[in-house]
């Protein structure tokens, strides 16, 4: 898989600083109050689905994604979670001084993408520890 060494997180951070530095119409966060769809539920109530709510939930299946690759133990997982930890303080200096960044959708990104850093970590250490002990007894290494 040689999607392993690249933090998927990324895309969401690029379309969100696409729509809003290149957009005209998008300013400080309206274009992700927009209505996708309403779909209708067996309340009887339409849910209103937002392209800020779009994002998160693709962001979600992301997450989800990145923490399969946090299983893996290779030199390519080191590398990704080197890199998920540079697009965290770079999402968290952006969110602390762009103005376009200081929305709600983008802070929920961020909290995503620290869940990805931290959850990444802690995966590959607890995965690392299995590999190495088995029954409490080391396994010698060759």
């Amino acid at each position: 898989m040689y999607l392993v060494g690249f933090p998927l997180l990324v895309i969401p951070f690029a379309v969100y600083n696409i729509i809003e530095f290149l957009m005209p119409g998008a300013t400080l966060g309206a274009f992700w109050a927009n209505i996708v769809a309403n779909i209708p539920l067996a309340s009887g109530e339409k849910w209103a689905l937002s392209v800020g709510d779009l994002i998160i939930a693709i962001s979600i299946l992301i997450l989800f994604i990145e923490l399969l690759k946090a299983t893996r133990l290779s030199s390519r997982s080191i590398i990704d979670h080197l890199l998920s930890t540079i697009l965290f303080i770079i999402m968290l200096i952006e969110f602390l001084l762009v103005k376009q960044a200081a929305t709600g959708t983008y802070f929920l990104l961020l909290v995503i993408c620290f869940v990805d850093v931290v959850g990444g970590f802690s995966v590959t250490i607890r995965s690392a520890q299995r590999d190495i002990t088995v029954d409490n007894e080391a396994i010698p290494r060759v």
